[in-house]
């Protein structure tokens, strides 16, 4: 059985697949992968099957040495890809061979970089998922060195493509599309306004649970007091009462009592998933 050893972790490397969505009655969110369009492109090149665990790297440092041969993809943040000290591209399907040592540098741009294996990571799946919840510890501990990680036989026939295209560069602001709500009444037009017509920025403090934004100033309520606690989903803006917004991301809290101002479209969230600290966002509203 092949497994891959783990000879340096990183600072942030967890186990990712889809999630473990149909359990927020419970009180357990969905986690899973941040950037999902990079997680099922890394799959996909390998011939896995969706529902697969993958590695998240978050700024690159892993390596780790097969044991047994593995096909492997990387996807995600470009970070210098090397097997046995020759680079490989991102985005292709790689074949190693037993020993062979696989190294991530740090990432140049973007913040996550997806490792599969063929057969997926075959950890123990709680509530049905292999996903690390890094706010509620559900799931396998995050990656260590020394681990050692079984590979599993989730996979299919192998793609005739080896090769798929990566996403085009984000601009700089990166444009991520918003829908206002559901309490953008608890907001004065102007802290409307300046929403969607400044400028943001993603700060230090940034990991899978969110984001918090520096901007030109705070947002200000039109209204007072306190919200009751509603249920959370990833993009919300929600808004605490320094005024500065919090980008919810895949590990967010399942209810929260600060108002969401708007939420990010599904389909822009693994762009915001790569946004690292010093990124540059505009929010541009959509109708409801």
């Amino acid at each position: 059985m092949a497994w891959l050893e783990v000879l340096r972790a990183g600072a942030r490397t967890t186990v990712q697949d889809r999630g473990r969505p149909g359990y927020a009655r419970l009180g357990v969110g969905v986690s899973g992968a941040a950037d999902i369009v990079a997680h099922d492109g890394a799959n996909r090149l390998v011939g896995n099957d969706p529902r697969a665990a993958t590695l998240e790297v978050t700024l690159g440092g892993l390596r780790v040495r097969a044991v047994g041969p593995a096909t492997l993809a990387v996807t995600g943040a470009r970070a210098p890809l090397t097997v046995n000290g020759e680079p490989r591209p991102h985005y292709s399907t790689l074949h190693v061979r037993d020993g062979d040592e696989v190294v991530l540098g740090l990432a140049t741009a973007g913040l996550r970089t997806y490792l599969a294996v063929r057969g997926g990571i075959d950890v123990t799946p709680i509530l049905g998922s292999r996903a690390t919840d890094t706010l509620s510890g559900i799931g396998p501990e995050p990656i260590r060195d020394g681990d050692r990680l079984p590979v599993g036989s989730l996979h299919g026939e192998l793609p005739i493509e080896e090769l798929i295209p990566p996403p085009a560069p984000p601009g700089d602001p990166v444009e991520l599309r918003v829908r206002t709500g559901p309490r953008d009444d608890w907001f004065t037009p102007a802290s409307l306004a300046a929403l969607v017509h400044r400028t943001w920025t993603v700060s230090t403090d940034t990991d899978r649970v969110g984001a918090r934004l520096d901007g030109p100033g705070p947002l200000h309520r039109s209204r007072h007091g306190e919200l009751p606690s509603e249920g959370m989903v990833t993009g919300a803006l929600q808004v605490p009462p320094n005024g500065m917004p919090v980008l919810f991301l895949a590990d967010h809290p399942v209810t929260g009592g600060y108002p969401v101002i708007a939420v990010v479209v599904e389909e822009d969230i693994p762009a915001a998933a790569q946004m690292r600290p010093g990124c540059r966002i505009k929010f541009r509203q959509l109708r409801r």
